[in-house]
């Protein structure tokens, strides 16, 4: 237990997560506890604190620093709007069941701009949600929705402040997840050299870890690009540049990891059970582990002491490629020594770079060109969100995804009123539908937090909520048969919602077990009732639930509809990868050339300066169509492990799309491997030129004759001979598949909302 549980909760404890619960909490119950305390006014503060709710959904890590600035005042117009238009309207009937329908709808929209616009929604609807409690007379209407105002922009304020006095903090524990991704990739990938394991769930486990880490890698990459190192005068500029430092040593880990994609049946086949094989699997395993301590180091802002060497697994493994070549490898099968050689090669390279992250995290790093890295080009790494009206307009017709998640949405808001009000008028006498009828905006809030545009998304939330909320209602009746002391209620409101706000992205059914637990305990504040209150919260939940499961099958959007356009995109993404890699091998063979003759000849024309600027946009151009590779290929894999999860009757060409997937990986990864070998050669061998004429044309649905080129294997071009053949086979392969796709589609009907 010590080497899984300890491990993880020091992860926790030393995360961006714990952090921000922290700082969401303290910012939400700060109104309260200010405007209760000290001046009796305990219902302006719970309004108060409902506002800064609204800004504290949005204020998640991630993101340029003014496009969360700007989300959050956007926030906090939308939920001032909100707050008066519902406190107006919950006086009268017909208004409330006019008004939630509509900005149900409206607010669902905003997905149409991704994840920030999904919070922004979703925030607006909570506090329209919890200002449904009561009907409000219009004397007090002003004043509830300048109370609500006023909690928003304390929050906006007080967490600019907070990361204000603990600077750096943020980016610290952001680009720590991102290291701990990368770690537990490391992990996935030193499984492939264990011979007992199995290798296509081995495969599944990498994919998976490989989407989460393209995911976090790419919030790492907004914190801390989105405020560049101007120099190295400051202390402030000093970490910035630490930062940098670290972020780009993981880039460069993944390349290197990433930038090979072995035929491990071929591997096992060929070397089975083999000291090589061993020592690659340990080597992986030390590597992640002490990139695991690397993070948590980042974290706590400490010095890294190297305690973790695979010195012995590299010289170990350099004896063993030594005695293959003795044995005649190197001339018997040149491709599979060269491919021994290259693991090798990489784990060195690896090596080299996790102590040069472990070095930097003692002292500040200046090793780096920072003219390099300070360059404007770096912006266009960041993720970008923009908000156009055309966008939501477009968006309104059957096809779009948004447009019917917007109408379940708004079909389960109307079953959430009517059900409580059908209750009322026919139970009049049980007390339990009586009170029920009043809580139709605690049903409102289940159906907003389970029902996701996705229904195996649904189908997960609607479970871990159930069994989150089952579990801090049996929590909260212990609580409140054991003690009323009201100073341990507070402790544990105060605990419980900090729990719940920072376990929300980690581990769902806890979060909602924690928060059940705070909201009960709220209610105790406010009315002072009985333990009758957890049933009611009980029952609500599975009407909430159960109306959110029914809605989910309202207009679906079924995954498998979307799986043909994100194997394309993938395949677009990869194709774009390849030339844009292929010019910049072209372009730096090119500047080599030009620099050894200025080399060998001073009085020569110098290096044409518009041949160095061309290298270095070719070179950003290559890393930008990496980056739309991750993010295409984590589409993709996403898209499809969603598809599992929903009915079988609802999966389409299962194995199809597996196998492009997996294809439009080992395509990708040896991609990687090619390109700087190729930069690296003086002129490109006929064989090698053909083998590349002939992958451009299969990926482009050509028909191409030689798919069998006669490559070079003479020293280092060897290394060069298997990615390429493994490039070869995965176009063939991908090709075949898309033709398959498309034959699939005019024989199969799409599988949408039927």
């Amino acid at each position: 237990m010590s080497t899984t549980f300890f491990p993880q909760l020091q992860r926790f404890l030393y995360s961006h997560y714990l952090l921000g619960g922290l700082r969401q909490a303290a910012g939400i119950l700060l109104p309260v506890i200010v405007l209760g305390g000290g001046f009796q006014l305990y219902g302006m503060g719970i309004i108060a604190s409902m506002g800064a709710l609204c800004v504290a959904v949005i204020d998640q890590p991630g993101g340029p620093k003014r496009y969360r600035t700007n989300e959050m005042l956007g926030g906090i117009a939308l939920g001032t709007i909100t707050v008066a238009l519902t406190t107006f309207a919950a006086g009268s009937l017909w208004g409330t069941w006019i008004l939630v329908p509509l900005l149900c709808f409206f607010f669902s929209m905003l997905n149409v701009y991704g994840p920030r616009g999904g919070l922004i929604g979703f925030a607006s609807l909570l506090l329209m949600t919890l200002s449904l409690r009561e009907p409000t007379s219009g004397d007090t209407v002003l004043l509830h929705t300048l109370f609500s105002f006023t909690g928003g922009l304390f929050y906006f304020a007080f967490s600019l402040l907070f990361r204000h006095l603990l600077w750096l903090g943020e980016e610290r524990r952001t680009l720590s997840m991102a290291l701990h991704a990368t770690a537990k990739y490391m992990l996935a990938r030193s499984k492939f050299y264990d011979v007992n394991s199995d290798l296509d769930a081995t495969y599944r486990d990498l994919i998976k870890a490989q989407s989460s880490m393209a995911e976090l890698q790419q919030s790492a990459r907004d914190m801390v690009l989105r405020e560049l190192p101007k120099g190295l005068k400051s202390r402030g500029d000093q970490y910035r540049t630490t930062l940098l430092v670290l972020y780009t040593n993981m880039v460069s880990l993944l390349d290197t990891l990433v930038a090979t994609h072995t035929d491990y049946h071929t591997l096992r086949r060929r070397l089975g059970e083999s000291d090589f094989m061993e020592f690659a699997h340990d080597a992986l395993q030390k590597q992640s582990a002490e990139v695991v301590r690397i993070a948590l180091n980042v974290s706590r802002r400490k010095k890294t002491v190297q305690r973790i060497s695979v010195k012995a697994e590299i010289r170990a493994m350099e004896y063993e490629l030594e005695r293959y070549k003795q044995k005649g490898m190197q001339q018997q099968d040149p491709e599979l020594y060269g491919l021994l050689l290259q693991v090798l090669r990489r784990l060195r390279v690896a090596k080299q770079t996790i102590d040069h992250m472990a070095a930097n995290t003692k002292r500040t790093g200046t090793d780096i060109p920072l003219d390099q890295y300070l360059d404007k080009s770096l912006s266009r790494f960041l993720s970008r969100e923009e908000i156009h009206i055309g966008l939501l307009r477009s968006n309104l017709r059957l096809s779009s995804s948004s447009f019917r998640y917007a109408i379940r949405v708004t079909v389960a808001s109307i079953l959430a009123l009517a059900v409580p009000a059908l209750a009322a008028q026919f139970t009049h006498s049980t007390e339990s539908l009586n009170s029920l009828a009043n809580q139709s905006n605690w049903i409102i809030l289940t159906i907003l937090v389970i029902l996701k545009p996705g229904f195996a998304q649904t189908k997960q939330r609607n479970t871990w909520r159930l069994g989150g909320t089952a579990l801090g209602c049996l929590l909260t009746f212990i609580l409140f048969s054991v003690t009323d002391n009201k100073e341990f209620y507070f402790i544990a409101l105060l605990l419980a919602y900090v729990m719940g706000k920072s376990l929300v992205q980690l581990h769902y059914l806890l979060s909602a077990a924690f928060l059940t637990i705070s909201a009960l305990i709220s209610f105790q504040f406010l009315y002072a009732s009985s333990t009758f209150v957890i049933s009611e919260r009980f029952i609500d939940t599975l009407i909430g639930c159960a109306i959110a499961l029914l809605c989910s099958y309202v207009l679906p959007k079924w995954e498998a509809s979307s799986m043909s356009s994100f194997a394309r995109e993938s395949l677009q993404a990869n194709r774009h990868y390849l030339t844009t890699g292929l010019q910049y091998a072209e372009l730096n063979r090119q500047y080599q050339q030009a620099v050894q003759l200025q080399a060998s000849n001073p009085d020569s024309e110098p290096v044409d300066a518009a041949l160095g600027a061309q290298l270095a946009e070719a070179d950003t151009q290559w890393q930008l169509a990496k980056r739309q590779v991750y993010i295409s290929f984590d589409n993709f894999a996403s898209g499809f492990y969603r598809m599992m999860d929903e009915p079988a009757s609802r999966q389409w060409n299962v194995a199809l799309f597996n196998n492009l997937l997996i294809q439009n990986h080992v395509l990708a990864s040896q991609i990687s491997a090619c390109i700087p070998l190729l930069a690296t050669l003086e002129s490109i061998p006929p064989g090698i030129d053909e083998a590349i004429t002939a992958i451009q044309g299969i990926l482009h649905d050509q028909t191409v004759e030689n798919t069998s080129p006669t490559l070079e294997t003479e020293g280092e071009l060897a290394m060069l001979a298997y990615p390429l053949r493994q490039m070869i086979k995965a176009s063939q392969l991908i090709q075949q598949d898309m033709k398959g796709l498309d034959m699939a589609e005019h024989t199969q009907p799409l599988l949408t909302a039927s």
